[in-house]
């Protein structure tokens, strides 16, 4: 699939001659003729590097640069300008912008440069190929926040650099962190997974670090922890903000001189390990309330990947559901072919607080529940515990109130339609008009009284 190029560039001529540069080289040219122009074509669209003339109306080639490399830093930016001197060049390259070239240049001077920038990239489509893309197969995503989280990843997971990754509850971060380690030279050794905030205080220590026999009471027999365990490979240390101030300390000894030392033992034991963590906490704000180390902090965050909430990646909302019913109909026994076009609408409507995670336990009981061979609205209503509508027309809302006052009344008079016309302040002549209206059976009423148990 040939790599999208972003040209942005006020002048119509010269952006027409770069598309047709770009297309003979086998790029695909998006085209902008100003920097909010390439803004929104960068909402909707990833490419794999951007190019932008530096002199522009409105916002300038280094604004939009800016802009970009906010919301995605792993996004290469060529700046061209025929205004162009050595401290622009100097400021540019500082700020990070992959490439300055000054007009005119050679078409061979920028085809290298794409070339590079190209490199660094992922593959565009949504479905990564085998051969290139597997590390991240299991992450599903036509997101471009998500697109370009994953170029960020793909890039840090060829060092060793440390990584935190940020992010609410349920959005995958474990996931991520095995997409980075299957990603790293480190690919062939251990992943080994801990969540910090699920095992007490007093057995953490014990489980990182390991301990000898008769360290304590109770150990019968030597336990090798898990950053032996890890050895050549990654440990990804889970809800890390959770993680106890005595235990940070340590923690941070065993980063630093890479080492541990078991509880019990007398001989350190080198570790060779990668630690990839994460958070939902916001950990700037524990360093301020000193419930986390900010030596520790600088240690794990070498490289920070911050994971969108679902809410504000909805387009892959549909995609995910739909996936997720392919793995959970087999399992359930279910005969199930997908989604009604209104119950994916409703889908797509949703905050989801929960994110992924709700989203798998929705798709999962809309599943196990449905009696069709498409999942309809009311069971996605039903699985997220939804009233029908959030706001109904006045005429059917006061509808619903009387249906349910009269409901309310036969129930409690057990049926009988005079004590009902009674406590409802209405003669039995309307009353009854009223039940009618409604469809009210009174006899129901009845009916259900009588068969309610008795209390001895």
């Amino acid at each position: 699939m040939p790599a999208t190029i972003l040209l942005v560039d006020d002048d119509p001529d010269l952006r027409q001659l770069l598309a047709i540069r770009l297309r003979s080289a086998g790029y695909t040219p998006l085209l902008a003729a100003s920097g909010a122009e390439a803004l929104g074509a960068l909402a909707a669209n990833r490419p794999a590097a951007v190019i932008t003339d530096l002199r522009m109306d409105g916002m300038d080639g280094l604004s939009l640069f800016e802009h970009i490399r906010a919301k995605d830093p792993a996004l290469p930016v060529i700046i061209l300008t025929a205004h162009g001197t050595i401290p622009d060049a100097v400021d540019a390259t500082q700020r990070g912008v992959f490439g300055f070239l000054t007009k005119p240049f050679e078409a061979r001077e920028l085809l290298d440069l794409l070339a590079r920038a190209a490199a660094l990239q992922p593959s565009q489509t949504a479905k990564p190929s085998p051969k290139d893309e597997a590390w991240r197969a299991d992450i599903l995503t036509a997101s471009p926040r998500m697109l370009a989280l994953l170029s960020e990843a793909g890039l840090v997971a060829r060092s060793e650099a440390s990584v935190l990754i940020r992010g609410e509850s349920g959005t995958g971060k474990e996931m991520l962190a095995r997409a980075i380690h299957r990603a790293s030279p480190r690919q062939d050794g251990p992943f080994v997974a801990i969540n910090c905030a699920a095992i007490p205080e007093t057995l953490l220590e014990s489980e990182l670090f390991g301990h000898a026999k008769g360290a304590f009471t109770g150990a019968s027999q030597a336990q090798t922890g898990l950053f032996q365990q890890a050895h050549g490979g990654t440990l990804f240390l889970d809800e890390i903000g959770d993680m106890p101030l005595p235990l940070q300390v340590k923690l941070l000894r065993v980063l630093q001189e890479r080492q541990v030392r078991p509880l019990g033992a007398t001989q350190a034991i080198d570790v060779d390990v990668r630690i990839v963590s994460a958070t939902h906490r916001d950990l700037d704000a524990a360093i301020v309330q000193g419930q986390f180390r900010d030596d520790l902090y600088y240690r794990l965050n070498v490289v920070s990947l911050h994971l969108p909430p679902l809410r504000e990646r909805r387009e892959d909302i549909a995609m995910l559901a739909r996936h997720a019913l392919q793995m959970l109909a087999p399992r359930l026994h279910r005969r199930i072919t997908g989604f009604t076009p209104d119950a994916l609408d409703l889908l797509q409507q949703q905050d989801w607080p929960g994110n992924v995670r709700q989203l798998m336990n929705v798709v999962e009981q809309c599943c196990a529940l449905s009696t069709t061979s498409r999942i309809p609205a009311s069971s996605v209503t039903r699985a997220l515990r939804l009233k029908p509508a959030t706001l109904l027309p006045l005429a059917e809302a006061r509808d619903q109130f009387e249906r349910d006052y009269l409901a309310q009344l036969l129930k409690m008079s057990q049926g009988n339609v005079a004590q009902a016309a009674r406590l409802a302040q209405r003669n039995r002549t309307e009353f009854y008009r009223l039940l009618g209206k409604h469809h009210l059976d009174p006899s129901q009423f009845k009916a259900a009284a009588q068969d309610m148990p008795t209390q001895e």
